[in-house]
This record gives structure tokens, sequence and C-alpha cells, in this order.
């Protein structure tokens, strides 16, 4: 048999060279963030080649600042992101699940057992382990439930402030906002170098007025959104040339002049555009009092049209007559423009209610760790909303992994293998958040093990602080479930397609006019 020589001095098949390959890619990148998980996990300095220097415990952005050059980590990178995407949080716990199936699956593969067996029983696995979490969930009662308190604090590292400030803007917008497919309460998340930590009801527009003229508070206010720029219709310079071209040039000109001061007329003292704004409209709505912002942001102008009941309108829009243009305009109770931060908040609109959660920091180095620790409270608690709670501190792995033993011990033929890797990875967690804490994994996994048998309990695992068993419901410990199964899914999914992968070839370069760079010697 044909074998081919590892940096380890093992032989393996050179028919798993490619499987090897690309497990060892998938290992490093697991290992450089299984030390950030649990409360004791540390934080990872990354440098770029300016001496930029990024320190963080969040692990998708480890994920997404590290420097990846193999095609199967950078897999493992994908699932990360869709995982913070969809659920936004429990990157770094799919990343190390994820480590944990290719590894076990590649130990079994080298023992003999066919790669189609193992991802047969990985897959049954996987779907069997995502129905016990489901059942292992204890759902929350509405968004006044305390329990959410605890989700927060822990998916927030422990800050309390922030914690704090994600329960406030979760029960401002309310559970049927938190259950909307499209909406993300981790999105309402600003975090500023000095400023105070709050909750608006309310949008932020991350924009300074055109000018120092404009108002800088406003009461009461009509405000315009208009989802274009507000500057005359454009003519093509050949046109511009005829004496026809002209006249229509001066036309729009004229009827460009008419619609601003129609917004005038109406009483609108706010003026939100998507792009930019021509002079002269400028100079009049100064003249007049108005507030305008130019170049907001999509989302930015998405949300404010929708906390103050504003519709969206084109500059052609601006035509209509004044009374049907009244339909469009929206009302904010108060908008004030922040000079020291530069940001402008649009507050207590007529429309829907909105929240913001502004996040101080004291420092320029450690807004953006604040932030991110603020957006993970906040995507957890809004999980949590979504599809209940499990305990944490690797508890309920433990728990569906002694349930996933009992399956492997009825099932037949060699997929059962599959299924250990399962089991092992559902115990990776734990393991790596005892370890993390300083003690003997193998050790508290036996405790545990041993005592959620004899209590029959899913809530039971080991206080880090002493290395004593705990009740993780009782201390606070809880994640939500939906955080836990699309992690185990996410990761099931990545390490089918890893094992499942026989050969790796180089593709053929092309060249831009459809051809390749090879000469016919080279064929």
């Amino acid at each position: 048999m044909s074998v081919k020589q590892v940096s380890n001095n093992t032989e393996v098949d050179e028919r798993l060279a490619a499987l090897m390959t690309n497990a060892n890619a998938i290992r490093a990148i697991a290992s450089a963030v299984e030390g950030t998980l649990g409360p004791k996990g540390l934080d990872t300095m990354l440098v770029d080649k300016f001496g930029d220097v990024v320190i963080t415990n969040d692990g998708v952005t480890i994920l997404q600042l590290m420097e990846v050059n193999h095609p199967a980590a950078r897999m493992l990178i994908k699932m990360a992101k869709a995982q913070q995407s969809e659920i936004g949080d429990g990157t770094t716990t799919a990343t190390v699940l994820a480590g944990s199936l290719i590894s076990e699956g590649v130990n079994q593969v080298t023992k003999g057992v066919p790669v189609s067996r193992v991802i047969e029983g990985l897959k049954a696995g996987v779907k069997n382990a995502v129905e016990m979490f489901q059942r292992h969930a204890r759902p929350v009662q509405g968004v006044m439930d305390p329990m959410l308190e605890k989700v927060a604090l822990v998916a927030g590292r422990e800050h309390q402030d922030i914690a704090g400030l994600v329960i406030e803007a979760a029960r401002l917008v309310g559970e049927e906002k938190l259950r909307e497919s499209g909406f993300k309460l981790s999105e309402t998340i600003r975090a500023r170098e000095g400023a105070d930590n709050q909750v608006l009801s309310g949008v932020i527009i991350n924009k300074t007025p055109m000018n120092e003229d404009m108002p800088k508070k406003l009461e009461d206010a009509l405000v315009l959104v208009i989802d274009d720029a507000l500057e005359p219709e454009e003519l093509e310079e050949e046109a511009l040339s005829t004496e026809a071209g002209f006249n229509w040039y001066r036309q729009k000109q004229q009827e460009f002049l008419e619609n601003v001061r129609k917004i005038v007329a109406l009483g609108v003292k706010a003026v939100l555009v998507d792009r930019g704004v021509e002079d002269i409209a400028e100079e009049i709505l100064t003249d007049a009092g108005v507030l305008v912002i130019q170049r907001v942001a999509s989302r930015e102008l998405k949300k404010a049209a929708e906390h103050t009941g504003a519709r969206a309108i084109k500059r052609t829009g601006l035509k209509r007559d004044p009374a049907d243009l009244t339909r469009y305009l929206g009302k904010a109770g108060s908008i004030t423009v922040d000079e020291k931060l530069e940001h402008i908040c649009i507050l207590q609109g007529s429309g829907k209610p909105v929240a913001t959660v502004l996040v101080g920091a004291a420092t320029e180095e450690v807004v953006g760790e604040r932030e991110r620790i603020a957006r993970d409270a906040a995507s957890a608690v809004q999980a949590a909303i979504k599809g209940g709670l499990v305990p944490g501190g690797g508890a309920v792995e433990l728990a569906v992994a002694r349930q996933m033993e009992e399956v492997r011990r009825e099932t037949r033929g060699m997929a059962a293998y599959g299924l250990d890797c399962v089991v092992a990875a559902l115990k990776k967690p734990f393991a790596q958040i005892i370890t993390n804490a300083g003690f003997n994994p193998l050790e508290k996994l036996g405790d545990v093990i041993a005592a959620q048998m004899e209590q029959n309990s899913d809530t039971l695992s080991i206080n880090c602080d002493n290395g004593e068993l705990a009740d993780m419901w009782a201390m606070g410990v809880i994640d939500p479930a939906q955080v836990k199964m699309h992690a185990l899914k996410a990761a099931g999914e990545v390490a089918e397609a890893i094992l499942r992968i026989d050969t790796i070839i180089k593709k053929r370069e092309e060249r831009p006019d459809g051809g390749n760079n090879r000469g016919e010697g080279d064929w």
C-alpha cells in the first residue's frame, strides 16, 4: 500500500492526504478561538502589518481578522460568519464543535471506518442532538422574564451595565418586534467614546447638519425623508446646447425651487436625504430654520422613517400637491444635534417604537470591544425570546451527550462510529471551559456525568471559580437554546463538507479574455 510521510512521523494512507490536510487546517483555526471559551477565557491580540492592534474575546472577530489562506479553514470561517449573521452569538462554540467533529471523524476514518458511514452517523447524530436540545429548552415568559437578565449577563461577559441596557432596550421594543424575522436587536447598539450609557426611544443618525447655521434642537418637528437627492433633474450637456434643452433646464430649475419652497410652506423642520443637496436648496432651508441631513445611510434612513411615521419619497414626488405631500410627513417629539459625539438623535417618533442602545467607552481602544459585547448580549436575549433557554456551562451538552450514548448503543452497523463523533463533540465545550478555568477536564467530566445521572439533571456542571459541582440554572448561567442548536447544525454541515473532500486540485488560472495562462507545452 502506498503511504505518505507526514510531519508527526506517522504514516497515513495516501488516499487520506486531502482529508488530513484539511483536518489540520481546521484544527489550527479551532485552537485559535477555543482559549476564549467560558467565563475564564482569555483575550486574543491581533496585529496587522502596520502595527494596528485589536484585543478581543469575541470568536467571530478573531476569525474575521486573522490571516487565513487554506480553503478548508476559510470554509470554517464562513460557517462562523453565517452563525453570527443568523443568530448573532455562539460562533466560538460552533467553531469548537466543528473542529471536534472533524477531528473525531478523521480518527474513525484512519481506523478503517468508511467515510460514507462516518458521515451517515454524523448526520443522524446531529439531527437527534438538535431535537434533544429543543426538548431541554425552557420557554421564556415574555420580555419581563427575569431569566433574560441572566442571559444578557452571561452573553455580555459579566458586564452588568451592558446587560441592563440590553434588557431595557428589549422591553422598549417589545416581544412582538423581537420575534420579527427581519429585526435584529443587535443592530440597535452604538458604542461611542465619551458617551453616557443610555437607551434612547428613537434613532441615532451618524451625521451632522449641513452647516452650522441650522438648528441644534427641535421640538414636535415634522420630518420629511427623501430617498433620493434633493437636486434638480439632470440633463445631458449635449442637450443644453440646444434652445429647447436650455428651456427645459430652466423649467426644471424653477420647478425645483418651487418644490423646496413647498417643503418650507408645509412646516417641515427636518429633512433627511439619501444623497446630496443642491446649494440653493441648502440656502433656502437654512434661512427657514430647517435642519437638513444629507447622505444618510440607507439603514438609518429606513429606521428614521419607521420611527417618525414618515413615508420615504423620491425627488419627483415633491411635485405633488401640498395636501398630498402631508401624507408623507412624519413627526418626532424631539431632534437633537450632539456636537460632542457628532450625531443626531431623533426621539419620540409618532411611528413604530424604536430603541437605540448607546454604550459608553472610556477610550477609543475599547469602543469596538464594548460594542461587540453589547451586540452579543442583544443577540442572545433575542434568541432566548424566540427559542427558549437551556443551562449553560456545558451542562446541557453533557446531558445530550449522555442521551446520544444511549442512541449509539441501539445503533447497528458502522454508522454508529459517526455517532461517536457527535458524542465526543458535545463533550468538547465543557472540557474546554474547564481547561480555560484551570481544572482537569477529565476529572471534572466524570464528576459531572456521574452527578447528572444520579440526580437525573441537565443543569449540573462545574463552578469555574472554585471547581465544585454546581447547578447552572440556580447560578444564573443560562444560554439561549437557539444558539446551541444552530451552532451544532452549522458545525455538522461544515464537518460533513470537509469529510466528503477526497481530492484537492489547484484550478488553472483564467485570463480576463476567457482563455488560460498555459502554453501548448504545459498540456
